[in-house]
């Protein structure tokens, strides 16, 4: 294993870890815990983020990349998918809308599929 991969793997875990258990605090009125799950959530995007930096140090690439409009579109798709997934999972487990919430939940799977052909093709 590459240290760059092992780096990813160990940063990735740890950020995906915090903003999971971020999130659960924030979605769980039994915990009693909401601003504490922000603080958390928010720790752990920031280790995605800082792992994402380091990535691209240890890949020899510009840390900060220039967006070009083919870039934009697919960061507004991956944002809108996930958002669209996530208040369908709200939907069903704290609304309890549970038929809506499946629509609105496949829904924005399919805009996350949609992210496969954006960026790699069709051939």
């Amino acid at each position: 294993m590459k240290k760059k991969d092992f780096v990813s793997l160990v940063l990735g875990t740890v950020g995906g870890l915090f903003f999971a258990l971020g999130m659960c605090m924030c979605l769980l009125p039994e915990w009693n815990s909401f601003k504490e799950g922000v603080v958390m959530g928010v720790v752990g995007a920031v280790i995605l983020l800082v792992m994402l930096l380091v990535r691209r140090k240890m890949e020899g690439k510009p840390i900060i990349v220039k967006l070009d409009k083919k870039s934009v579109g697919t960061i507004v798709l991956s944002v809108a998918g996930a958002l669209t997934l996530g208040v369908g999972m709200c939907m069903v487990m704290v609304w309890e809308k549970m038929l809506l919430g499946i629509v609105v939940g496949i829904i924005g799977i399919v805009l996350l599929l949609a992210l496969i052909p954006v960026c790699k093709g069709i051939k």
